[in-house]
C-alpha cells in the first residue's frame, strides 16, 4: 500500500486544523453568548433597593461582607441616612423609596401609617433589636447598689459589670434633685453635682425619646401612658430633666462618645442603647476596667426595623430578618437577633459580659402619646 504523500498529509493537516478552529470558534461563540444571556438575565432579575435608613444601621448595611452576600443574590442597596422621626414625613404617592429602616417601633408605625394614608401597603420586619441600658462606671455602681438603687447581676460585687437598676428610685432621686454627695455611702464620688442620667436630645434623638418612655413609666407609677392629659403632666416633670443637663448631643454616639472619652467627671450615668457598648467591647478586644453596664428594671427594647413598601423590598426583609451570615454579622455590631444565646456568647468572648435574657420589659406609648410629651418638653425648654 502507498504511503500518503506529504501534500496529501499536508492537506490533511490543513482540513483538521480549519476544523479545530471551526470548533473552537463555535465553542467560544456559544460560550460568550451563554455568558452574555446570564448578564443579560441577572440584569433583568437584578433588584437594587433605594431606602431611607437610620444612624443605627448604616454601618452594618454598608459592611463589604453584607454587600457581598446581597450582591451574589443579585440584591444592590442604595441607602440614604436620615433621622427615624424624618421618614415618615417622606411617604408618598410615586415615591422611588423601596424601604425604610428606622430605629424604633414608635418611628416604624408611624411610617406604616403614614402609608395607609396614601394607600401604600407596608409590611415590617424586625432583624435585629437592642435594649436600652445605662453606662456607668464602678465607683458609682457601688454608690447605688450600697442605697439598694442598682444590684448586681453576678454573685460578688467586687467582680461584677453588670447591674440592675431601679428606674423607679432612680427617677424619683432625680426628681427631688438629690446631689452624688447627699446619698448614703458616696464617699467614691462625693461631688455636688446633681444626680441626673445623661441622654441626647429628646427633640431629636430617638435614644432620648426611649428615655422619656421609661421616665414617663416610672412617674406614672409603673403604667405605660396612654392619655394625652396624663402625657402633658407627665412631660412637665420629665421636662426638668432633661433641662438640667444642660448641653444635649442631636445624637446618641455623641453622648456615648463623651462617656468613653472624658469619663465619669462628664458622664456618670449614661443612656445608650446596649449595642454600642457591645461593638465597643467587641472593637476593643473588652471594655475599660472602671466601666459597667446597668440594665434599667423595667426597660424597653429598641427594635431596628425594616418596613417594605413593595414586594421587592420584602425580599430583602425576609434575608435581614432569616439569613445566618447577615444575622451574624449583626451580632458583631453589637445587636441582638435570633438566638440570644450567640449574642452573650459573642459578647462574653469580647471580654463583656451582658444579661442574656431579659424579663422586665416595656412597650413604648403610642407615638400620638410620644408626640404629646415631646412637643410639651420642645415648649419647656425654650423657656
Amino acid at each position: 500500500m502507498a504511503k500518503p504523500s506529504i501534500k496529501t498529509l499536508f492537506s490533511v493537516g490543513l482540513l483538521i486544523a480549519f476544523g479545530a478552529a471551526i470548533w473552537f470558534a463555535m465553542a467560544d461563540h456559544s460560550e460568550k453568548k451563554q455568558q452574555a444571556d446570564t448578564a443579560a438575565t441577572a440584569a433583568k432579575n437584578a433588584i437594587v433597593l433605594e431606602g431611607l435608613i437610620a444612624l443605627d444601621v448604616e454601618t452594618y448595611l454598608k459592611d463589604p461582607r453584607v454587600v457581598k452576600i446581597l450582591a451574589d443574590k443579585n440584591i444592590t442597596v442604595n441607602a440614604t441616612r436620615i433621622g427615624s422621626r424624618e421618614m415618615a414625613n417622606r411617604i408618598k404617592s410615586g415615591m422611588t423609596t423601596d424601604f425604610f429602616f428606622p430605629s424604633g417601633i414608635v418611628a416604624a408605625n408611624q411610617i406604616s401609617d403614614a402609608a395607609k394614608k396614601v394607600n401604600i401597603n407596608t409590611v415590617s420586619y424586625s432583624p435585629f433589636y437592642t435594649p436600652m441600658v445605662v453606662a456607668s462606671w464602678v465607683p458609682i455602681a457601688k454608690i447605688l447598689t450600697a442605697n439598694k438603687i442598682a444590684k448586681p447581676l453576678n454573685s460578688s460585687t467586687e467582680q461584677s459589670k453588670i447591674y440592675n437598676l431601679d428606674l423607679q428610685k432612680l427617677t424619683n432621686l432625680m426628681l427631688e434633685k438629690k446631689r452624688w454627695k447627699d446619698l448614703p455611702n458616696s464617699n467614691e464620688y462625693e461631688v455636688s453635682r446633681s444626680i441626673l442620667v445623661s441622654t441626647t436630645d429628646v427633640r431629636k434623638s430617638n435614644s432620648a425619646a426611649m428615655y422619656l418612655a421609661l421616665s414617663s413609666f416610672a412617674i406614672n407609677n409603673g403604667e405605660v401612658v396612654t392619655d394625652k392629659a396624663t402625657a402633658r403632666n407627665v412631660a412637665m416633670q420629665v421636662a426638668e430633666l432633661f433641662k438640667r443637663q444642660g448641653y444635649q448631643e442631636n445624637y446618641v454616639n455623641g453622648n456615648f462618645d463623651d462617656y468613653v472619652s472624658i469619663g465619669i467627671g462628664k458622664t456618670p450615668l449614661a443612656f445608650i442603647y446596649e449595642n454600642q457598648m457591645v461593638s465597643y467591647a467587641m472593637s476593643k478586644k473588652g471594655i475599660a476596667a472602671d466601666m459597667v453596664l446597668m440594665y434599667p428594671a423595667p426597660t424597653i427594647f429598641n427594635k431596628v426595623v425594616f418596613v417594605a413598601v413593595n414586594e421587592k423590598a420584602k425580599i430583602l426583609g425576609e434575608l435581614l430578618a432569616n439569613d445566618p451570615q447577615l444575622q451574624k454579622i449583626g451580632i458583631e455590631y453589637g445587636f441582638r437577633g435570633s438566638d440570644p444565646a450567640a449574642f452573650a456568647g459573642e459578647a462574653k468572648k469580647a471580654g463583656l459580659m451582658v444579661n442574656e435574657r431579659i424579663t422586665e420589659v416595656i412597650d413604648p406609648p403610642s407615638y400620638e402619646v410620644m408626640a404629646e410629651m415631646i412637643d410639651v418638653i420642645t415648649q419647656e425648654m425654650k423657656q
